[in-house]
């Protein structure tokens, strides 16, 4: 059995030209769903985010025959629009993934009659690719950004490692060491050993308050005063109250990254040290089987002004040794338990080798069996001298 369509109701044939119009009308909404497909395959085609939202426009100008149409944020305009706030326009939200509205996209209804429902239906469907579109090119861009940062960063992690002693001073009896780790790419932790004539030894072990980028960059220049101030040849209590005066008087950004610092002139002549300590670490000193503690005579650079300090004088015999180190060090964690001042002190007091290098790897051994190889969390830094033994 067959199935027929009787002459007076085949589509086209009707005397009023009912069937017709039916016919026109479901003809355009198939072209309209072919233009939405293309329209989402151009949309898609690229990650510029101006790129997505001119090509959506276009779409809508060509495909709708319309006078104009725009997208208010970024403004981006195709054709030709009425003045602001584009009256009798039809708006449609553009969303983000959490559903807040970042744009709106409008277009100007052609002048002799108003959008039918399928083209509503259509610049509904364009929106809806058109937000998706600009939501991959932002991730595209946001990618290309971070990128960027992470060059910039690697490139500034290599600049401050650069910026650290990069030869050891040749000390007859002595041995000394650093080792600096920085938790994020850079840090706030600086080392220094300046060589004045006469083959007098400076050196210095801060920590810039805070971490990342922002302590990096008053790091570098904290290092640039000291040196200045250190080949002028000052006493080292003077030379820690020309750095503190500098700091305070760059403003109430940099005093907020205060530096706090130990500061050690070695004379190897006499075998004599002078410490200063500006609201840093206690450094230890182990000689003669007793172990001193250098506490600190004043507040760290940059924070008070006016601030004086006191230098503490030792002597130095053979088989001595000493640590400056910074708080990462203390503040390695074993869940709630810091490792601690007493803990690093006694482990020192243990470590009875006659290689400051070697010391400092014993150190950072124990340190990280103590967190169980956790991910740290300040930058560590640590110097090392020992006076070897007649």
């Amino acid at each position: 059995m067959s199935l027929t369509t009787p002459a007076n109701l085949t589509p086209g044939y009707a005397p009023d030209g009912s069937a017709q119009v039916d016919v026109v009308d479901l003809q355009q909404q198939i072209a309209r769903l072919q233009a939405l497909l293309e329209t989402s395959r151009q949309v898609h085609s690229t990650i510029e985010l101006n790129e997505v939202l001119e090509a959506a426009l276009r779409i809508v100008v060509r495909e709708l025959e319309l006078p104009g149409a725009l997208i208010t944020e970024p403004r981006t305009l195709y054709g030709m629009m009425p003045p602001e706030p584009w009256n009798g326009c039809e708006r449609f939200p553009l969303r983000a993934k959490d559903g807040s509205t970042w744009a709106e996209l409008v277009a100007a209804p052609p002048p002799d009659r108003e959008l039918s429902l399928s083209e509503q239906d259509f610049l509904e469907g364009l929106a809806l690719q058109t937000e998706v579109a600009a939501e991959n090119a932002r991730y595209h861009q946001r990618n290309l950004e971070w990128m960027r940062v992470q060059r910039d960063l690697e490139a500034a992690r290599l600049i401050q490692r650069s910026l650290l002693p990069q030869t050891l001073p040749s000390i007859p009896g002595y041995s000394i060491a650093f080792r600096s780790t920085a938790c994020y790419e850079v840090g706030g932790d600086y080392v220094d050993i300046v060589e004045l004539p006469g083959g007098r030894q400076i050196m210095a072990v801060a920590d810039v308050a805070g971490k990342g980028l922002a302590s990096a960059i008053v790091c570098t220049a904290f290092r640039a005063a000291f040196r200045a101030t250190a080949f002028a040849g000052v006493p080292l209590a003077e030379l820690a109250a020309r750095l503190n005066g500098q700091h305070y008087a760059e403003g109430p950004e940099t005093r907020r990254r205060y530096v706090t610092a130990i500061f050690l002139g070695l004379d190897p002549a006499t075998h004599t040290l002078e410490i200063v300590n500006a609201g840093h670490n206690p450094g230890f000193l182990l000689s003669k089987g007793e172990a001193h503690q250098i506490a600190a005579s004043g507040t760290p650079i940059g924070l008070v002004p006016g601030m004086q300090y006191a230098a503490e004088q030792f002597v130095f015999p053979a088989g001595s040794r000493l640590l400056f180190y910074t708080d990462g060090l203390t503040e390695v964690f074993q869940g709630d338990d810091e490792f601690g001042a007493d803990r690093l002190l006694a482990s020192f007091q243990r470590c009875n080798l006659t290689e400051s290098a070697a010391i400092l790897e014993t150190l950072w051994h124990e340190l990280d069996d103590f967190s169980g190889g956790a991910h740290q969390q300040d930058d560590m830094t640590a110097l090392a001298l020992v006076r070897e033994q007649a």
